[in-house]
């Protein structure tokens, strides 16, 4: 805390305007003080001697003359071991350390450290005396859950520094100075297992941005085959309240092939964090056999919670992000929602008294989202090896209007499009993404002109579907229907999954191209039905012979078995394989 202080001059809302002496940055922390009681507050606009503060807490009580301190600090993560598995808020509060001091009623001004200052971590140097360091390298190592956590030199340090000392293999509390680094001017920098660095400044301590290229496995055969996502990419997954967006971000976070998972709830129902909180513990790793929250970190900021920590709470949970990726390890970060956030910001800036955009949005609003997302990356490290942040943001807008300003405003940054539907959420499929509007600039886990193939079957059969609504089945032609059928039945064995069976939610991408190769057999080929009647027999039996394989274990025996079934179902339509698909299976070979 400096010397610093102000008094309140004005209260509207959680905005409060302070009247300082000295000097005062933007984004700098204080304390409002009500009482004995401290309310921690960020400086968002400054203004003369009037410093404008978003008060991270309710702000009944505040009067004016009320004092204020300012620390010199930014808005400020800790970072360092003892960060997996927790729970925090928008501020990086442990909330169960928070329960503990003030019960399940949480009180205003009540804080706590972000990491546990009394455990003692097991400390292994791998510097050593008289190494020439930089900033983003590092010192030692600490076994955190199945990870090995490393011990950097803190991110804020400019240019090269020599070790001077290092302390032996041993335990430590991350407050113990466990190296002392010297600059070139020759100042000692003493150096704990831990340090802070400001939420809103991107980590840059890389030594190559790379293209994301890698396809991030969902197991989720919608998402891999026709929209995937790239390690280090972006996407989102807008769609009405009530579509199914949590639980697709759920099932995501335990199958996704990534090592750390940061859920970021910003603004969501206090139901569905609850949800969120009770159930995580529960889930099992289906990589380690354990408890899935041993690799992922939850921060929680309700509606019911001040709207200005919506905004805290992104941007702590994608530094954390930022700093596992500093370990060469894949993070995903899933924030849900990021309309909530939006809707924080245009509250905030209704109360600036800014001149609004559409929809009261502030004119800002494209460059947040976009400074956001661009956060994500593939990226080369100092040691050669790699790391990667990929985010994914779910947006909620009222009535599943996609024309509405978050929404494009996202969709002009992001590298894939998961659109959600009421259609296709009401007829109970999962996942709800609906795969005529969705759109994605990855590479599929399949072959690129097997996809465009089985998509084109897709838009034909709604093409025809949409015709059948008016003329009816019997003004449609049997080469039509035949169509029509034939993309009801990829919908239903291939876009759609069961995410409570083991074996069909946890679809890899070796089973995916071997499924792909066989619909495109089967979907791509011409049978001998006389009738739509025959039709319909036919492929409503090929359909529920395929559900009932995929229910199988991949290559299992009882896997050859429904697949010897669908064979000889094909046999008895006298299936014959059209030129396309033929010439597209012989090219994938």
């Amino acid at each position: 805390m400096t010397e610093n202080k102000g008094k309140v001059v004005s209260i509207n809302g959680n905005l409060v305007s302070v009247e300082f002496d000295g000097n005062v940055s933007m984004n700098e922390i204080c304390y409002v003080f009500v009482g004995d009681t401290a309310l921690k507050s960020e400086v968002i606009r400054i203004k003369g001697n009037i410093a404008q503060v978003q008060v991270y807490e309710m702000t009944d009580g505040i009067r004016c003359g009320d004092t204020v301190e300012f620390t010199g600090d930014m808005l400020s993560a800790d970072l360092g071991p003892g960060l997996l598995g927790q729970i925090y808020d928008g501020l990086q509060n442990p909330l169960p350390v928070l329960a503990e001091q003030a019960g399940w009623f949480l009180e205003r001004g009540i804080y706590a450290d972000g990491l546990n200052t009394e455990k003692k971590w097991e400390f292994t140097p791998t510097a050593q005396v008289g190494n020439i360091v930089r900033a983003g390298e590092y010192i030692g190592t600490v076994p955190e859950g199945p990870f090995t956590h490393k011990i950097f030199v803190p991110f804020y340090l400019l240019g090269n520094y020599t070790v001077k000392s290092i302390a032996e293999k041993g335990e430590y509390t991350v407050k113990e100075t466990i190296a002392v680094l010297t600059d070139e001017r020759g100042r000692e920098i003493p150096v704990s297992m831990s340090f802070k660095w400001p939420v809103k400044r991107a980590v840059k301590c890389y030594s190559e941005r790379l293209a994301p290229a890698e396809t991030m496995e969902t197991k989720v055969r919608l998402i891999d085959s026709f929209f995937p996502v790239a390690k280090g990419g972006t996407y989102c997954t807008p769609g009405p309240f009530g579509a199914g967006k949590t639980v697709l971000q759920h099932t995501t976070s335990k199958y996704a092939d990534v090592d750390i998972v940061i859920i970021a709830a910003c603004g969501e129902r206090a139901g569905e964090v609850v949800e969120t909180l009770t159930e995580f513990p529960e889930l099992t790793d289906p990589k380690t056999g354990r408890s899935l929250m041993e690799r992922t970190i939850i921060i929680c900021n309700t509606s019911s919670m001040p709207v200005a920590s919506r905004e805290a709470s992104v941007y702590t949970a994608v530094t954390l992000a930022e700093y596992y990726r500093q370990m060469g390890l894949h993070v995903l970060m899933l924030a849900d929602s990021t309309s909530r956030w939006a809707q924080a910001m245009r509250e905030m800036s209704g109360r600036l008294e800014e001149i609004p955009g559409e929809e009261a949005f502030p004119a800002y609003l494209e460059s947040y989202i976009a400074a956001f997302y661009e956060r994500a990356g593939y990226v080369r490290l100092p040691d050669g090896s790699t790391g990667s942040v990929t985010i994914g943001g779910t947006v909620s807008p009222a009535g599943g209007n996609f024309e509405e300003p978050v929404t494009q405003a996202t969709l002009k940054v992001v590298g894939a499009f998961h659109g959600l539907s009421r259609e296709r959420s009401d007829a109970r499929k999962y996942p709800a993404i609906d795969p005529l509007i969705s759109w994605s600039k990855y590479n599929s886990v399949i072959d690129g002109e097997k996809l465009e193939f089985c998509k084109g079957i897709l838009h034909h059969g709604d093409e025809i579907g949409s015709m059948m609504k008016v003329v009816g089945e019997e003004g449609t032609t049997l080469s039509d229907y035949i169509t029509y059928l034939k993309s009801e039945m990829l919908d239903a064995v291939y876009l759609q999954q069961n995410s409570f069976d083991l074996v069909e939610a946890n679809c890899g991408k070796q089973r995916q191209r071997y499924v792909t190769d066989k619909l495109v057999h089967i979907l791509g080929s011409n049978y001998a039905l006389q009738n739509k009647d025959d039709a319909r027999g036919f492929f409503n039996r090929m359909r529920q012979k395929f559900i009932d394989w995929n229910y199988t274990e991949f290559e299992s025996e009882s896997f050859k078995k429904a697949e010897a079934e669908i064979d000889e179902l094909y046999r008895k339509g006298d299936g014959k394989l059209a030129a396309p698909a033929e010439k597209l299976l012989k090219d994938g070979e």
